[in-house]
Parts: structure tokens; sequence; C-alpha cells
């Protein structure tokens, strides 16, 4: 990669990378278990991931670094569930680890405008129709 790609690169992370905390913050400020920098740094490993499946691996399936990194992230998700009373807990958080990995990889591959929204729609998942439940439970 050239040090002009590089550079496209890196604000391409920083874009996941804040729209990742957008999601995080939400997170922290309910004190789950994957908070802000949890969020962030899935979204930036997996755009990082991505561009690298894109340019390193040119030659080859850059689907098959993307897989992985879907499969990675669920089993980071699943160590944010927990058990009590027989119920399961923090599924909402690890379903925001997984989507997060989506936002991260969407940037990854150019599609900015495409990250923006789902961050913004995930965002009013989290907060909005959370108190919708709230308020009829």
């Amino acid at each position: 990669m050239s040090l002009m790609e590089q550079a496209q690169v890196l604000v391409q992370i920083l874009l996941a990378a804040f729209l990742s905390m957008i999601i995080g913050l939400d997170r922290e400020n309910r004190n789950q278990p994957a908070g802000l920098r949890t969020h962030m740094l899935v979204g930036l490993g997996s755009c990082l991931f991505t561009v690298l499946s894109i340019y390193a691996f040119a030659a080859s399936d850059p689907a098959r670094v993307a897989a992985q990194v879907v499969v990675g992230i669920g089993f980071l998700g699943a160590g944010t569930i927990m058990q009590h009373n027989g119920e399961p807990h923090h599924l909402t958080t690890a379903a925001s680890i997984w989507a997060t990995a989506a936002i991260g990889m969407a940037v990854g591959t150019g599609a900015w405008f495409l990250a923006v929204g789902t961050t913004l729609i995930i965002w009013i998942v989290l907060a909005v129709v959370r108190r919708w439940t709230k308020a009829a439970g």
C-alpha cells in the first residue's frame, strides 16, 4: 500500500472508531460489561481487518477474512452474556458488539454513508426504543 492509501485507511479507521464510540457511549452510560473502549476497539479493528483483506489479500478471496471477523466477534459477544437465575443478561450489549463490528467493516469497504446511517439506527434502538420498552414494561 502506498503512503497515500495508508493515510486514507487511517481516516477510515478514525471514522470507524468515532461511530463505534457513539454506540459504546450508550453501553458505558448504562454500566454494561462492554463499554466505550470495547466498542471502539471492535469497530476500528474490524475496519482494519476489512481494509487489509481488500488490499493485502487482493489475489485471494477477501471475504474469507471478513467471515472470520464475524465469527471472532461472535465469541467476544458471547463472552459478555451472563446467566443469572437461569436468565441470560447483557444480550443487547453482545448484539451491539456484533453490530459495531459490522459498522467497522462497512467503513473498511468504503461504505461510510451506510455506516453512518446504521450507527444512527443502532443509537435509536439503544436509546429511543429502550425508553418505549421500559415504559411499556
